[in-house]
């Protein structure tokens, strides 16, 4: 694993300059397959699947992938109802957090400003993980093509990181389990008039990936990779989808120094909802935090070789380990950016 020290980034708005249509060879078709016996469904424009669209039916198993509002539905009947508690809970303690709002410019303002004020402290952390992908990151990705970047947004929540992306020329594909309008994929109505066409959106789990193989030059897990319950199947689908080369961020998940700690982070976790909410927040057997020992596990059963960024958060957070030591408290969880490419055969 390598290490690559903090830098205040800029606004990646100045930059990082969209491409222009006009400049570059496109990449615009997505290869789809069927989520239930993996055969090839078929090949559609890129920017025909930001719209409606009539079913597409599997000539295996006649499995359909469907549309609502938009939104293709990827995700088996069979894992809609393993999920069904999980969302429920989810949906129910993101709109008790305060997580989205009835005013369009909420959503066009993120990651840079929480306009309800409710959770600016996260949205902070947020635009400067941001900030830091998009000067640091994305924009040596930039430098290997002469086009857009495919992009797997990996839990990408109301799709406000694949609005970034799509304002700077790319071609993102926003995936997540929630398709409410209020914090999941429905939300994502709110870019349509600030993009020349929608991104395409579809519900669909980390590991059963509606997309064939190769095709993508980044996966991006926005502060979802912890939700994962199998980092090691959860990364070997995105390797799947990836072209060689292809470069797997992982941004905005806590990572501790030690097992114990994350596990003590858990069981606070847990109490914490159960005093609040009334239930723990476990239906869903999620890994939840990442740690040396875990990441470097997954390099070596994936063949990767993780750099880790360290982005700056600012005076108070550097401060955090030091103030926890003295007052006898846990650990506090860190957040780093770890990439990945997908090495050739």
């Amino acid at each position: 694993m390598q290490l690559v020290g903090a830098q205040q980034a800029s606004d990646p708005m100045l930059s990082v300059r969209p491409f222009s249509p006009l400049s570059v060879v496109r990449s615009d078709s997505v290869r789809l397959h069927c989520i239930g016996c993996k055969s090839d469904l078929t090949t559609l424009p890129y920017h025909s699947l930001g719209q409606e669209h009539k079913p597409v039916e599997c000539t295996h198993c006649l499995a359909k992938l469907t549309q609502h509002q938009g939104i293709w539905l990827a995700l088996l009947e069979c894992r809609q109802r393993y999920f069904a508690r999980f969302m429920h809970d989810y949906e129910l303690v993101r709109e008790a957090e305060g997580r989205g709002s009835s005013d369009p410019e909420f959503y066009l303002s993120l990651p840079f400003q929480d306009r309800t004020g409710h959770n600016s402290w996260q949205w902070s952390i947020r635009s400067r993980t941001f900030r830091y992908f998009a000067t640091r990151i994305l924009s040596a990705l930039e430098g290997r093509v002469s086009r857009p970047l495919t992009v797997l947004d990996l839990g990408a929540g109301n799709g406000w990181l694949s609005y970034r992306l799509a304002q700077l020329g790319h071609h993102p594909i926003a995936v997540d389990l929630q398709t409410s309008s209020f914090d999941g994929l429905g939300a994502a109505i709110h870019y349509q008039h600030s993009l020349p066409k929608l991104f395409p959106r579809f519900q669909a789990e980390l590991d059963r990936l509606p997309f064939a193989n190769g095709q993508f030059d980044c996966a991006i897990f926005n502060a979802s990779f912890h939700y994962s319950e199998n980092y090691d199947r959860t990364l070997a689908e995105t390797i799947r989808c990836l072209r060689p080369g292809g470069t797997i961020v992982i941004a905005d998940s806590p990572s501790y120094s030690r097992e114990e700690v994350g596990l003590q982070m858990v069981e606070e976790r847990r109490k914490g909802f159960q005093k609040s909410y009334g239930f723990a927040s476990d239906s869903l057997h999620s890994r939840e935090y990442l740690t040396r020992d875990r990441l470097l596990y997954l390099e070596t059963r994936h063949n990767l070789e993780w750099v880790t960024y360290k982005p700056s958060y600012g005076i108070r957070w550097a401060c955090r380990p030091t103030l926890a030591w003295a007052r006898r408290r846990r650990e506090p969880s860190q957040f780093r950016i770890y990439t990945a490419q997908v090495k050739t055969v």
